[in-house]
């Protein structure tokens, strides 16, 4: 149907967006204060990106990306952040300049789920990347700054979730003990798990179905087996993070999603939205420019979906702050009124004020009606006889009090109403 959204897609409707302009306003202050900049990336990449960087024995690669073809490429609407921004990072050549680089996002992603309380299918994401430090002080940095942008907006109930998955060196001998824990329990797992038994089985464990979740209990655990590298890492993380002051939870279960995850894997889980409770997720990733062709570079970073984010704030009573109502409407009778009344708000808006005025051609009844569900603190009203005056009716909404106001101290008569209002 043509007036029926795609399933899994939904409109922000100006009832709405307003909540969407506070979470920003409030994930950029935060990261300015951690001095992050922002980068943009195009919301389609080369389908071989997502491959190679997301990595292809994920859900993500196997069965949810949008993948077209376009005069013969491959290319695939974006469905994370973090592999277009080490692109750019790469093919605009970022790390000949001192590091670390720092770089936040928002962005809309698209991946082709059953849609959910909290996913969609077109979804929007909160980002960001740290590149060029091995120190686990940029893991608790990244953190740090997703525990302040939680509780900037009033969620205290996202408990943050930490694990070591290794690195190269040590994620092997895992892998072969993991594999002969769930060999015997193959026939046992769903079908997406056994696929995943020869091509990631550590992904299993991060498995949601009641039945692998059977099957994974008394699995071997990656933090009992790291090697002694990635176990200092793991405790200078724990370290940083108690110097930050972030309360955390080891939880030897968190695998993450994504195949360039190595060392640091965390999620803030909260309990207030049902099973899809991960609010924000992340980690580190040192191979993965490497991977797609830069020089090897470490990485860190989190995505956050801000769907999901204002579930939690909702379900945790955060009110956000409802925008102001105009500052005055202008009412005007006949033709000459209506023409000073444009003149009129052209001057009061060239000096920053929210002003509207009656595009319908209603009577003054109306215009006064419209004025107040536009929720004007005042509203000046031009009648033949003010004009002839060079006057005009200044009317306070919320008193009922009116006054003759000479037109050119219309502006500080209502800037002089918003300072008494604060």
């Amino acid at each position: 149907m043509l007036t029926k959204a795609p399933k899994g897609t939904k409109d922000i409707l100006p009832s709405q967006i307003y909540k969407w302009d506070y979470v920003e306003k409030v994930f950029r202050e935060i990261c300015r204060k951690y001095g992050f900049q922002e980068i943009r990336t195009p919301v389609f990449e080369h389908t071989e990106l997502f491959a190679r960087g997301v990595g292809d024995s994920t859900d993500i690669v196997e069965k949810q990306m949008y993948t077209f073809d376009y005069a013969g490429r491959s290319l695939t609407l974006r469905p994370e952040g973090t592999a277009s921004v080490v692109r750019a990072f790469v093919e605009n050549k970022l790390y000949a300049g001192g590091q670390p680089s720092k770089y936040f996002y928002e962005i809309p992603c698209f991946r082709y789920e059953k849609p959910q309380s909290g996913r969609l299918r077109e979804f929007h994401q909160f980002g960001i990347e740290s590149f060029g430090s091995p120190d686990m002080l940029a893991d608790a940095e990244v953190i740090a700054l997703g525990a302040d942008f939680l509780a900037a907006l009033g969620v205290r109930q996202a408990e943050l979730h930490i694990n070591s998955i290794g690195c190269p060196d040590c994620r092997p001998a895992y892998r072969e003990l993991l594999t002969d824990f769930l060999r015997p329990k193959y026939d046992e797992l769903c079908d997406t798990c056994r696929s995943r038994f020869h091509k990631n089985p550590m992904r299993i464990l991060d498995c949601k179905s009641p039945i692998c979740q059977e099957a994974v209990k008394g699995a071997p655990v990656m933090l009992d087996h790291i090697c002694g590298p990635c176990s200092g890492a793991f405790e200078a993380l724990k370290g940083h993070l108690d110097a930050f002051g972030v309360a955390y939870h080891v939880d030897t279960g968190i695998v993450r999603g994504l195949d360039y995850y190595t060392k640091t894997a965390f999620e803030f889980v909260s309990g207030n939205i049902g099973a899809q409770g991960t609010v924000c997720g992340g980690g580190r990733y040192d191979g993965l420019i490497g991977e797609l062709g830069g020089p090897p570079t470490p990485g860190v970073g989190f995505g956050l979906g801000i769907e999901r984010l204002l579930l939690v704030m909702d379900a945790e009573g955060f009110d956000i702050p409802a925008p102001a109502g105009a500052d005055a409407f202008i009412a005007y009778m006949g033709d000459d009124c209506k023409a000073a009344g444009i003149a009129l708000s052209k001057r009061l808006r060239s000096a920053g004020l929210h002003v509207e005025m009656d595009v319908h051609g209603r009577n003054i009844k109306g215009q006064l009606k419209q004025a107040d569900r536009a929720g004007a603190r005042y509203a000046i009203i031009i009648g033949e006889d003010e004009l002839g005056q060079n006057r005009a009716s200044l009317k306070n909404m919320a008193s009922g009090e009116q006054r003759l106001v000479d037109i050119g101290d219309l502006e500080s008569c209502i800037q002089a109403g918003a300072a008494d209002a604060t």
